[in-house]
């Protein structure tokens, strides 16, 4: 089922099974030997275990913030332990750490519901909104540190098309309300974005057009004709989208203008 027609709950739920999922993960990474210094293909300027530990960090700043329901952000040294171990280096520790930190994260997103009115940076203050960011920050973290070791990222279809979703919402959202000179560089008239998953059921509805007008990003579910598409499998076109892959690597193809797509991906990359 999409995750957009579940009731909150049921989607709160499916969110923090997510996070425990992609804790998992990157703690088998952990302890089967990977080499914690190495650099990380997509995110260059950290060390796979810099990026754990960013992870883990923001796992911990989110459950401090639910927890107290906060009314405004948090800071980051408010947050006991939140950049990890003292030890470098030490792999037992950094996985006794990030198991902390998703536990920790979890219990309190399911104790919250969604529904508990907690501070954010977007447009809606609640739990339920950090158990959505912290599931779709923990997806393309997760890959990240996949790629770094060599593994195939694997992203449930109804998580990989709401994470598409979701940064469609926060680019919408930041060109709406806060001044960006590159947010605003996305307008203009008469140009469309076609996303086209070609690998999932019709239950999933993995296609998406986005609008460039000279107003505002305006972003649908559907199959249109558009100045470009990009095509390929889900989790392939969620990692093109979030700049973790070429739009022509792998099985993905662009069709029409490749230079929109690249003007979008170049300037979409903040929230």
């Amino acid at each position: 089922m999409a995750m957009r027609t579940q009731e909150p709950r049921a989607r709160h739920e499916r969110y923090c099974a997510e996070i425990e999922l992609q804790v998992r993960k990157l703690r088998d990474l952990v302890t089967s030997g990977a080499d914690l210094s190495a650099t990380v293909p997509t995110c260059p300027d950290w060390s796979l275990e810099q990026l754990l530990r960013h992870t883990g960090g923001a796992m911990r700043w989110v459950e401090l913030n639910v927890r107290t329901r906060a009314k405004e952000e948090v800071p980051e040294a408010d947050v006991p332990l939140h950049e990890g171990p003292e030890e470098q280096g030490n792999p037992v520790a950094l996985d006794a750490w990030l198991a902390e930190c998703g536990e920790m994260a979890v219990a309190t997103l399911r104790e919250a519901g969604p529904e508990a009115p907690v501070w954010s940076w977007g447009w809606e203050h609640s739990a339920g909104f950090w158990a959505r960011r912290m599931a779709h920050e923990q997806v393309v973290h997760g890959a990240d540190a996949a790629l770094t070791v060599g593994r195939a990222v694997e992203v449930a279809p109804e998580i990989a098309a709401d994470a598409i979703d979701e940064w469609l919402e926060i680019v919408e959202f930041v060109q709406r309300t806060m001044p960006h000179d590159e947010a605003a560089e996305l307008r203009g008239p008469g140009r469309s974005i076609h996303l086209h998953a070609t690998d999932t059921s019709p239950e999933v509805d993995a296609e998406w057009v986005v609008e460039l007008t000279e107003d505002v990003v305006r972003w649908r579910r559907g199959h249109e004709k558009a100045t470009v598409a990009l095509r390929g499998p889900l989790t392939e076109v969620l990692l093109a989208f979030y700049r973790r892959l070429p739009p022509d690597g792998g099985e993905l193809q662009v069709l029409g203008e490749r230079e929109l797509l690249d003007f979008w991906l170049e300037r979409a990359t903040f929230g």
